[in-house]
């Protein structure tokens, strides 16, 4: 067992969990519920406590610590009214040193923002949206369970850049129920119509205890085989990169310097505050997750408590492979020097032999500066990353 001294450096990024949605849709698993409005006022009271309570633990309650990333997620955060988020934001403002350079970032289903719910987030700070269009085929959309269509892409993103923000992310998925490569194509095109700055490009990961985990044990759900989605993973590389798009990280791809900085904390592998019922954070040396249902989340909170449900130390050694498990996910890889500031060792004095042989199949790259996977591997990346896991 390896001991190595962890690089703590205080949290600057902040996660905020908006469990709230229209409708769930087919293949989501993350922690979201529909409710209703007297719930989710509820909510924002408890969560701007729990706001309270972790950055007076974190940091004390006379400090105003900066903050370099925010990022809204959910569900639906802008399903918030224009007063429940700003009510929030300037809670946020009041506790922390949040500047123009600040990325702040806010999830949007398209068709769940106005003129009035983009002036408030403008007016608060938010300088980066992030919009889940998924595809641009209506009848797709419908088989995922999505309650917009392709106009409301296009209008949500065009009355955005009216406000003002010209940092936008599409969201895309592939391997969709008899999604093809044409459909891809076309989502890709009318996606990159719409003027906006940064792409992510997802799989389809059936998840349990959704409808399209029960379809597929059911043998309802017909997916495209892997030969093909693979075909779509690479047309979007091939065509965003024509396209003046840089590929920074396996499903992400941004014009230049407009990489998501927040999603980079993760990757990264930096600690980061947590807020919301089911957010999961990373402070110090220690992961943490939230009581993910919302009378839970609410009860301990209502007791003056932070309402974690579970912890996890992370020790040196586990450190160590996060690093490398996140880090090989962007296309420069881990930094040598950055491993060493980071961990106190030199990453050939940990990993050189797992290292050696993954460089032996073709699986990585390496030179003096930093450890990569060469893009035409990023299809055996999960297996990389497996390799890294008790590695120690």
């Amino acid at each position: 067992m390896i001991e190595a001294p962890l690089f703590a450096m205080p949290p600057k990024a902040l996660y905020v969990h908006i469990p709230f949605c229209s409708s769930k849709c087919f293949y989501c698993d993350f922690n979201s519920f529909v409710s209703s409005d007297a719930v989710r006022a509820a909510y924002v009271r408890a969560l701007l406590v729990e706001i309270s309570m972790l950055h007076d633990e974190q940091f004390g309650v006379h400090a105003r610590p900066k903050l370099e990333t925010i990022f809204f997620g959910g569900g639906t955060p802008t399903l918030l009214t224009s007063s429940e988020f700003t009510e929030v934001a300037k809670h946020i403002h009041a506790l922390y040193d949040i500047g123009d350079e600040t990325e702040w970032t806010v999830e949007a289903n398209p068709g769940s923002v106005d003129r009035q719910k983009l002036s408030a987030l403008w007016e608060n700070g938010v300088n980066r949206l992030s919009f889940g269009a998924q595809t641009f085929n209506e009848t797709l959309l419908q088989v995922i369970g999505r309650l917009h269509d392709a106009h409301d892409v296009e209008h949500s993103v065009h009355a955005a850049i009216e406000q003002g923000f010209t940092r936008i992310n599409l969201d895309l998925m592939l391997g969709l129920p008899e999604q093809t490569l044409a459909d891809v194509e076309e989502s890709l095109h009318r996606a990159l119509q719409t003027g906006v700055s940064h792409i992510s490009a997802y799989g389809l990961k059936v998840e349990e205890n959704t409808p399209f985990y029960k379809w597929q044990k059911e043998g309802l759900l017909h997916l495209p085989q892997e030969e093909a989605e693979v075909e779509m993973y690479e047309y979007v590389r091939a065509y965003l990169r024509d396209e003046g798009f840089a590929q920074y990280e396996i499903s992400n791809f941004s014009k230049p310097f407009d990489e998501a900085r927040h999603n980079l904390m993760y990757w990264e592998n930096r600690s980061y505050l947590a807020v919301g019922a089911g957010a999961h954070g990373y402070t110090g040396n220690q992961r943490y997750e939230n009581e993910r249902s919302l009378s839970a989340y609410s009860e301990v909170i209502r007791q003056g408590k932070r309402p974690v449900a579970s912890t996890h130390r992370v020790s040196a050694t586990e450190a160590m492979e996060d690093t490398m498990m996140l880090g090989l996910r962007l296309q420069q890889g881990v930094e040598r020097k950055r491993f060493f500031s980071f961990h106190g060792q030199e990453l050939d004095a940990v990993f050189g032999s797992l290292l050696t042989t993954l460089c032996e199949r073709g699986w990585i790259a390496q030179n003096n500066e930093r450890v990569w996977i060469p893009p035409q591997y990023d299809e055996v990346a999960n297996e990389i990353f497996s390799l890294f896991v008790g590695y120690l």
